[in-house]
């Protein structure tokens, strides 16, 4: 079990200004403990609605370089010494057909966002945690993954490949965080109501099939609070308990026995 979202002193939610990022951000805001939350986005509009809720809005593109976003962890953390909890929500997704001509610049772009640019965050934030949990404060760390980390969709092969990427990613972190008191918490959602689909013309059509994103956003938030360390829903629910679930014990096994091997 990882810490409890209720525990949470500051929380900086990515991705905060639209869909699923921002319905969290304003939810943890709403939570009766009260934590500071700051909403990170690139979309200056939308960033004045967080600001009009209370939430701290802070703008940034996710699409960047490193060394960009290296220089905005050390602001925010110079900012906001009390962030104790990262929600990692930001994401894109584009259709691609092998058949057809492929976009490799989208390709990188979206595995970019949707992994790298994660993984860079944790790892430029890491040594912040770090030093609040030798002082025996609990963090958390929320990527957002997806159902189609278990059971990829098709026709979008390259955003389902990017969230099985960063679903192994999650796996693996949590247990080499064994040891500390920062929690990983994978945020595992179904087809959830959401822009994510406005790129590519398919929203009318998804949305005879998705869950309400109020249902989902309750749901999610008594996972956060019991410190599930996968929150899923849905279809992605299934999918994870059916496939992936079994293999949590066998990720932890595996690394026990390399430490044991390591120090013969």
């Amino acid at each position: 079990m990882a810490p409890s979202i209720d525990k949470s002193k500051c929380v900086l939610v990515t991705g905060a200004t639209s869909g699923i990022g921002r319905a969290l951000a304003l939810a943890i805001a709403a939570l009766p403990s009260h934590p500071k939350v700051i909403g990170v986005g690139r979309r200056k509009d939308r960033l004045a609605g967080l600001k009009d809720a209370g939430i701290d809005a802070e703008e940034f593109d996710v699409n960047a370089d490193r060394v960009k976003t290296k220089d905005f962890v050390e602001e925010m953390i110079q900012k906001y010494p009390e962030i104790d909890t990262l929600v990692l929500a930001a994401g894109v997704q584009r259709e691609v057909n092998f058949k057809k001509q492929v976009d490799l610049d989208a390709i990188a772009t979206e595995l970019h966002v949707n992994y790298f640019s994660i993984l860079a965050m944790i790892s430029f934030f890491m040594p912040h945690f770090m030093t609040k949990s030798a002082s025996g404060q609990p963090c958390l760390i929320a990527p957002v993954t997806s159902g189609l980390a278990y059971i990829p969709a098709p026709w979008i092969a390259n955003y389902s490949a990017s969230k099985a990427a960063l679903h192994s990613l999650c796996s693996s972190l949590r247990v080499q965080l064994e040891d500390t008191t920062i929690g990983v918490i994978e945020i595992s959602p179904p087809l959830v109501e959401s822009e994510l689909h406005d790129a590519e013309g398919t929203t009318e059509a998804l949305s005879k099939f998705w869950m309400p994103l109020s249902e989902y956003i309750k749901e999610t938030i008594e996972g956060f609070q019991r410190g599930d360390s996968v929150v899923c829903n849905g279809m992605a629910k299934n999918a994870y308990e059916q496939f992936e679930k079994p293999k949590e014990q066998m990720v932890s096994e595996m690394a026990k026995r390399a430490a044991t091997h390591s120090k013969k």
